[in-house]
């Protein structure tokens, strides 16, 4: 089978299947919004997240000193397990951090998350109030390359 074949079927297996997908596969979303941010949902997750970062940190180094202790009195009576048991407790080390870094990650991001959202509605908002409030006005339309109207200046004191 040639590569314009092979292509051409995959192309048309591919396009059977994205006609069977539904127009919104979601469903419609109250109000018609495209994204809902429950703020609160987000702050429980959030909290989970810190928590079990704070009691990860604390009891997944329970038994260090007790291992450590345990492969270097192995491994002074001359015995290879006492190597291993010290590389077995490197590793559970690593993947604790890992762990721990990923449940701090976990909890900043929503925390940004939730920030980010809460700006971007507040500054669409004060567009929407700002584009309701320029249908009243008349602004002359800016006449250099900086952007800003040309305003005329009062005659006379202003006070």
């Amino acid at each position: 089978m040639s590569f314009d074949q092979e292509w051409s079927e995959l192309k048309t297996k591919a396009q059977m299947r994205l006609d069977g997908v539904p127009a919104d596969p979601g469903g419609t979303s109250p109000g018609g919004a495209d994204q809902i941010l429950r703020y609160d949902d987000m702050g429980k997750i959030g909290h989970a997240a810190f928590l079990l970062h704070q009691h990860l940190s604390s009891a997944g180094k329970h038994a260090q000193t007790h291992t450590e202790a345990a492969a270097k009195s192995l491994d002074n009576d001359g015995f290879n397990m006492g190597a291993a048991l010290a590389k077995a407790e490197e590793g559970w080390q690593g993947q604790l951090q890992v762990l721990v870094d990923a449940c701090a990650q976990i909890s900043d991001h929503l925390d940004y998350s939730v920030t980010s959202s809460r700006q971007d509605d507040d500054f669409i908002a004060a567009q929407l109030q700002v584009s309701t409030i320029s249908e009243y006005l008349k602004v002359p339309p800016p006449t250099s390359d900086s952007g800003s109207p040309h305003v005329p200046k009062a005659d006379g004191p202003v006070m």
